[in-house]
């Protein structure tokens, strides 16, 4: 790369993969309590699976109809490397396997004894792992649960940042195996660090995106030896790639970066939503990291699914933002970690707001707004949708939200005034209940409950009926997860036979008939005014 102390910049299709015991991280194997019961009860039978009948997992995982299934994608060859990470975790998170036995112990002590009746004789009969986590209480239906002290837990034995590692890598086109199924190993070309995500050298590396450092800042940032540093040394450039017209100098302007992600800017305030973003810049047909503006000042977290909170893309523009702005949880239940405690334990500024908080900025406020459904009917309260108000325009940000209930739009309406713009989440046949929370149930479900279940947002009826109450004269219903980027978080696949598509497609055809103009919206779009 030459010498340590020239001017570099890091390559805008660096990438870096947060890992958790060699997952992929996302919240619920990061927030202690969370991640707790899903490496006992989801990731290590997964890896006991694989080293028992690695070909059954390889099998499935090149099988396209299985795509998103929960098979480990790793050559046979290596199957060693799976066992001697099954073994670690088994030895090493002896304290979180712990922690996950004693939550189904006490919930099943409830459930056989507590009747109604003081909850004070309980605290004594707890797990140890549990003492001073916790707090027993009763519904207004007698139904007794336990709340976690969630802020405790991170402090806890149960939350163990040695557990954290990147990977940094370039992102070459070839899609990554699925991230909730296949761990990362060590891998050619690929710089293995071991920091935890909130380390003050991974805010260097990318800053480095925006303004010239050295290698020599690098490797002491990272704390490098040689040869890491030579592998550093071919993420990095002697220019940067940043794209003319990332900022604007007057009016408003909202890009689409895809999925569900949307820049909203003026030449005073940068906004982004759910950011999930390509760093693959070859194509020409896609906002990438080059297209975003240098200051960031509030990201907005709609709830918190993989593809909607991505750390891997967080953490790359964690230097440069301002605020998260996020939905506040329920305070201690199991299915509803808290987002802000998450995000703040690796490093962020948040700010958590509930419905209808505002936060005001120069031209403009975000307001939080409800969001309805998409959860698999669970009690999850760290979800919200969200209007943006800026340069004179007005847009509703309405993630996987589900129109169930059209008449709290006419409330939202009725508090907030009219919506110019609309971008709604159309994923009407999503994945069942127990696909992304089988790790947290503490009762078994049977098949036909989970599948009755869904992690769906609107159908064409439920999106007609919001833009109705809404009054919106724009609607723009986001890809899911049809870019070609996104494989290895979403591993979806389509056809225009889908249903998805179908119920898209009808409802373009209400608001064609309904004078609303309205797009499926793919890869990228810009509005200007």
């Amino acid at each position: 790369m030459g010498l340590p102390d020239e001017p570099v910049f890091l390559r805008s299709n660096a990438i870096i993969e947060p890992l958790v015991d060699r997952f992929f991280a996302w919240m619920h194997i990061v927030a202690p309590v969370q991640a707790s019961m899903n490496l006992a009860n989801l990731q290590v039978p997964l890896l006991e699976s694989y080293v028992q009948n690695p070909q059954v997992h390889l099998a499935a995982s090149n099988n396209p109809a299985l795509r998103g299934g929960y098979f480990v994608n790793i050559e046979e060859s290596r199957s060693n490397e799976v066992a001697e990470l099954l073994d670690g975790i088994k030895r090493d998170r002896a304290d979180m396997l712990a922690f996950a036995a004693a939550v189904a112990e006490a919930e099943a002590m409830l459930e056989q004894q507590a009747s109604g009746f003081d909850l004070t004789p309980f605290y004594p009969k707890l797990p140890a792992a549990l003492n001073g986590l916790v707090e027993l209480a009763y519904d207004t239906n007698n139904q007794a649960s336990m709340r976690y002290i969630e802020p405790l837990v991170y402090t806890s034995p149960v939350y163990d940042r040695g557990r954290q590692s990147v990977q940094l890598s370039l992102d070459t086109g070839v899609e990554r195996p699925f991230i909730l199924s296949t761990p990362r190993l060590p891998m050619p070309g690929v710089l293995d660090l071991p920091l935890h995500f909130d380390h003050p050298g991974l805010d260097t590396l990318f800053a480095a995106r925006t303004a010239p450092t050295t290698l020599g800042r690098l490797r002491e940032a990272l704390e490098l030896n040689d040869a890491q540093a030579a592998q550093l040394a071919t993420l990095l450039s002697d220019a940067p790639s940043l794209s003319p017209d990332r900022h604007i100098e007057n009016g408003g302007r909202i890009r689409y970066f895809g999925h569900a992600c949307l820049v909203l800017q003026t030449p005073d305030v940068a906004i982004v939503t759910d950011p999930f973003i390509s760093t693959d810049n070859r194509h020409g047909d896609r906002y990438t990291i080059d297209d975003l503006p240098d200051r960031i000042d509030y990201v907005l977290i709609t709830h918190g699914h993989q593809d909607h909170i991505v750390l891997e893309t967080l953490i790359a523009l964690r230097s440069r933002i301002g605020a998260v702005v996020v939905p506040r949880s329920s305070r201690g239940n199991l299915c509803d970690p808290s987002i802000g405690l998450y995000l703040k334990a690796i490093g962020f500024n948040v700010i958590e707001v509930d419905d209808f908080d505002e936060v005001p900025f120069a031209g403009g406020r975000i307001v939080a707004t409800p969001f309805l459904g998409e959860h698999s009917d669970l009690d999850i309260r760290a979800k919200s949708t969200f209007l943006v108000q800026l340069a004179g325009a007005t847009a509703f940000i309405g993630a996987d939200s589900s129109g169930i209930d059209p008449v709290l739009y006419r409330y939202i309406k009725g508090h907030l005034g009219k919506v110019d713009m609309a971008f709604l989440g159309m994923e009407c046949d999503g994945a069942p209940l127990t696909w992304l929370y089988q790790g947290l149930l503490t009762r078994p479900v049977t098949k036909k409950m989970s599948d009755s279940r869904k992690l769906s947002g609107s159908n064409a009826k439920q999106a007609a009926d919001i833009m109705r109450e809404l009054d919106a004269d724009e609607a723009y219903i986001y890809a899911m997860g049809e870019e070609s980027w996104q494989g290895h978080v979403m591993a979806t696949t389509y056809t225009e036979d889908t249903y998805q598509l179908k119920q898209i497609d009808e409802f373009i055809g209400w608001c064609t008939d309904n004078g609303i103009t309205a797009e499926h919206l793919f890869n990228q779009r810009e509005w200007r005014w």
